[in-house]
């Protein structure tokens, strides 16, 4: 069940890696946002189209299916999992307590990843509208189902991860903190979090967040945040061993997330501006907006991991092609070879590890729950100041709210906002689905480095229902 989520088909685009597995998914989200500019010239490579918000959302295009493809077929396999799991059958059975929850736990993931893409969010008039067919077990044969309720959807999801957890701790399976390949507490605690935050159940949130947090008391160093070229710009050499983002095993936040060899590496072919991938020798340079880089303190070691002046030039390892590195680009995903790979670096295209959950993002989510809970901000500004002081350069003194200077009378929630857009930055489309909960358009008009200037409606975040599911199931209705 939980390879599922990293290796999950999608039914879309044959060996496009935009489309046929969820980080390609994330990547594309990735480009439809504010913080990621992409290459420095117009780009008719792919992402170009995502990047200059070519249709994406219509029930026919073809960005659309793949991301309600990937989320029914791990809906189809949990439900074939749990035919045969039966409260009766599982009885007081560990192991089948076990393979119930884990498949109770992809179930609600599944059914949350399409709430996020094809419907409004909850609380941006998403409450009041339909939410998608609730199926509880498989049948090829089975009647297609109406929409349900958004609410009801979101009831659906609550409850699996419940009783996930309940199955979980019957089971013995707390917080593995050590194995990060498997469900457990930790991975249905966090989705928990995230779908009380975006219900805005704040007390579950933040109960949530601080269950998760007790068990992960450690966040990133300066040491493995990123990065770091240990050889020279005209020949860099950026290992990823010690990078928390492209090693799991150095990272002591990551929660879910998969090794070498298990891992699918299509994040980081975009992410990597010295892989193979379009994100490097493709020219398709994940950069960030000048203007949050501007935004980052000086003293904060996050501003390390983007680089403001132009690299210059740089031989890629396969076939020797020599391309141009602009400004701004990240070493947040950074590497010249791959993990253990010592002199050839045409391991740096393979030999990555992944991750999908971590520490940091649950914090933030913590402390946007608390900013929307009380118009007292000191207690989501004690959780913010917990990662600004983790992310204070060494030898500095720690970085509080109240003294980062870009952060100067921002609201406790405007605060969050900005902070995660920094720490998740090139994370999952993170910013796409934020912006889209925070009612926050797309307006890269005043940057001074996007290419494409362009702006876009949160009112168009929203995915059509595909056209197949319109045909084939005559109860479904438009959004």
């Amino acid at each position: 069940m939980p390879l599922l989520i990293n290796s999950g088909t999608t039914g879309g685009f044959g060996s496009d890696d935009r489309y046929n597995n969820v980080q390609g998914l994330m990547a594309m989200r990735n480009l439809e946002s504010n913080d990621i500019v992409f290459g420095n010239r117009p780009l008719t490579i792919f992402g170009g189209d995502e990047y200059r918000f070519l249709d994406f959302i219509s029930s026919g295009v073809d960005k659309n299916s793949p991301y309600w493809g990937y989320s029914w077929n791990l809906i189809t396999a949990a439900n074939t999992l749990l035919n045969y799991l039966d409260d009766n059958t599982v009885g007081s059975n560990v192991k089948l307590q076990e393979y119930k929850a884990r498949a109770l736990t992809l179930r609600a993931y599944a059914y949350n990843f399409l709430m996020e893409n094809y419907q409004d969010a909850y609380l941006q008039g998403g409450k009041s509208k339909l939410g998608v067919p609730l199926y509880d077990f498989y049948s090829p044969i089975q009647e297609s189902k109406a929409r349900a309720t958004a609410e009801e959807t979101y009831a659906f999801i609550k409850n699996d991860l419940n009783r996930a957890f309940q199955l979980f701790t019957s089971a013995g399976i707390t917080y593995t903190t050590g194995v990060l390949t498997d469900f457990d507490l930790a991975v249905v605690g966090f989705l928990q979090t995230k779908v009380a935050l975006h219900t805005g159940d704040w007390p579950t949130a933040i109960a949530k967040a601080n269950e998760v947090l007790s068990k992960y008391p450690t966040l990133m160093t300066e040491s493995v945040y990123g990065g770091k070229n240990i050889g020279t710009q005209v020949a860099p050499e950026i290992r990823p061993d010690q990078n928390g983002f492209l090693n799991i095993n150095v990272n002591p936040e990551v929660i879910f997330g998969f090794p070498v060899g298990q891992a699918v590496n299509v994040h980081v072919g975009w992410m990597n501006p010295f892989g193979e991938g379009n994100g490097g020798l493709g020219e398709g340079y994940q950069r960030i907006d000048n203007r949050l880089y501007d935004k980052i303190s000086a003293n904060d070691f996050r501003k390390s991991v983007f680089v403001e002046g132009a690299w210059g030039n740089y031989a890629y390892p396969t076939s020797g092609a020599v391309r141009n590195i602009p400004s701004y680009i990240n070493l947040k995903f950074a590497a010249t070879h791959g993990i253990g790979g010592g002199t050839d670096k045409k391991l740096v295209n393979t030999a990555m590890t992944c991750y999908y959950m971590r520490v940091s993002e649950v914090l933030l989510m913590k402390a946007e729950a608390q900013a929307q809970a009380s118009t007292d901000p000191s207690a989501a500004k004690a959780t913010l100041n917990t990662l600004l002081a983790a992310r204070t350069k060494q030898g500095q003194t720690a970085l509080t709210c109240d003294t980062y200077p870009s952060m100067a009378g921002l609201t406790a929630l405007q605060m969050v906002q900005l902070q995660t857009r920094i720490e998740l930055w090139g994370e999952g489309g993170r910013e796409f689905y934020n912006n889209k909960r925070w009612n926050i358009p797309v307006d890269r008009t005043s940057s001074t480095n996007h290419v494409d200037k362009s702006t876009y409606p949160v009112a168009k975040m929203t995915l059509q229902i595909p056209l197949d599911e319109m045909l084939y199931n005559g109860k479904s209705v438009q959004n």
